[in-house]
C-alpha cells in the first residue's frame, strides 16, 4: 500500500544514509522500525507525576502557600 507521510528533514537524511549502510531500501527501514515499535509491549500505566503545587484537599503545598502566580508557573516550567 501507498502512503504519504511527512517527515524532518534531518531525520530523512539519517535514514536515507543508515539504509544505504545497511544495503536495504528506505521502505525497507521504515518498515523494521514500524514493526520494532509496534511489537513493543503498550505501556498501560501512566508515568508518575510529581506533585509540585497543589497538595490534595487542602490547597496549594506549603513551598507555595504565599507565592504568585508567576513564581508558581515559573517553577512549574523548570520541571
Amino acid at each position: 500500500m501507498k502512503t504519504t507521510i511527512e517527515i524532518n528533514d534531518a531525520l530523512l537524511k539519517r535514514a536515507r544514509t543508515a539504509s544505504q549502510r545497511q544495503g536495504i531500501t528506505l521502505r525497507a527501514l521504515v518498515e523494521q522500525g514500524l514493526q520494532l515499535v509496534l511489537s513493543a509491549p503498550a505501556t498501560t500505566e501512566p508515568a508518575p507525576i510529581d506533585t509540585l503545587v497543589f497538595d490534595g484537599p487542602t490547597g496549594l503545598a506549603e513551598p507555595f502557600a504565599d507565592a504568585s502566580w508567576s513564581r508558581i508557573k515559573e517553577e512549574s516550567r523548570r520541571r
